[in-house]
């Protein structure tokens, strides 16, 4: 082995030492404000809503959008950013995928194609730079 070839394999082993041996504590997301329930007509609770379901319809194999039904409840805590813990009841609605701007959605009810559902999202928001990220989705069948 030449020296330049040792120089790179003492280098490596530096760098990779260096990986493994990181504090995990380091690692963790600060909590600057402990999860609160806030009031679910906050303006950034509207905006974070609006763009999980803006994701959970792309990612919906269904044909049919859903909407927000209710808002059961929101929280926030604060990290790096804004964290919005949103439970919401969704539900099919009339609107087939994708959305015609001038259609009116309203909720399918008392029909085969009706279908309501529970979701908990967890969005990361920095709303003043109109970032915002689905960091969380759970759902399951109402």
């Amino acid at each position: 082995m030449n020296r330049c070839q040792a120089c790179c394999l003492l280098l490596l082993t530096i760098l990779v030492a260096l990986v493994v041996s990181q504090d995990p504590e380091k690692n963790k997301i600060k909590v600057l404000r402990e999860l609160k329930v806030i009031n679910t007509s906050n303006a950034n609770v509207k905006q974070c809503l609006w763009f999980a379901m803006q994701e959970y319809n792309k990612e919906s194999k269904d044909k049919y959008l859903f909407q927000v039904v209710k808002i059961i409840q929101a929280q926030l805590q604060v990290t790096d950013r804004l964290e919005y813990f949103i439970d919401v009841e969704i539900a099919r609605s009339n609107c087939k995928k994708p959305l015609n701007n001038n259609e009116n959605c309203a909720v399918q009810e008392n029909s085969k194609l009706e279908k309501r559902t529970f979701c908990n999202f967890l969005v990361g928001a920095l709303p003043w730079n109109g970032d915002f990220t689905v960091m969380k989705k759970h759902c399951l069948p109402a």
